[in-house]
């Protein structure tokens, strides 16, 4: 499969996050190349809570915050194309601290797994689940980070 062509990675809050940026900017291209039918054109946008609720509220129709929320912009043949990621900052740290994790570690986890989402893989069974999971995984590896989603296990 192509690389991602076309990476975009912003905060919304700016730069607050610049540093969160610069760690995605270093690894998730990396960690692109190693995703089967990745899109060729990516964004990665950093939000906060008031903002991910919103659009968790307006295209779920689910109240609260979450982790991540993938978005297929253009697609071509039932591949997509274009997409976009949000990741949820303050979701990523709470989640980061209560897992012993590195925010970044988190947040790479994060891009990652909305990226395999506009790839084809989804969570919603049992076995789903465990197959997107151990491909995270399985990437994570390969660049150096370890197993971030299995290390709780």
């Amino acid at each position: 499969m192509p690389a991602v062509t076309r990476l975009i990675i912003s905060s919304v809050a700016g730069g607050a996050h610049q540093p969160l940026v610069a760690y995605l900017e270093r690894w998730l291209p990396q960690a692109l190349l190693l995703v089967r039918a990745a899109p060729p054109a990516l964004s990665i946008a950093l939000v906060g809570d008031t903002r991910m609720a919103a659009l968790h509220e307006k295209f779920l129709h689910v109240p609260g915050s979450t982790d991540v929320l993938t978005f297929a912009l253009e697609d071509l043949r039932g591949r997509v194309t274009t997409g976009e990621v949000v990741v949820c900052v303050p979701f990523a740290r709470r989640e980061a601290k209560r897992r012993g994790l590195k925010l970044e570690q988190e947040l790479l986890l994060y891009a990652l797994h909305g990226t395999l989402h506009l790839s084809g893989y989804d969570d919603r069974t049992p076995a789903d689940h465990a197959r997107m999971h151990t491909e995270e995984d399985r990437i994570l590896q390969q660049l150096g980070i370890g197993p971030v989603f299995q290390q709780e296990q």
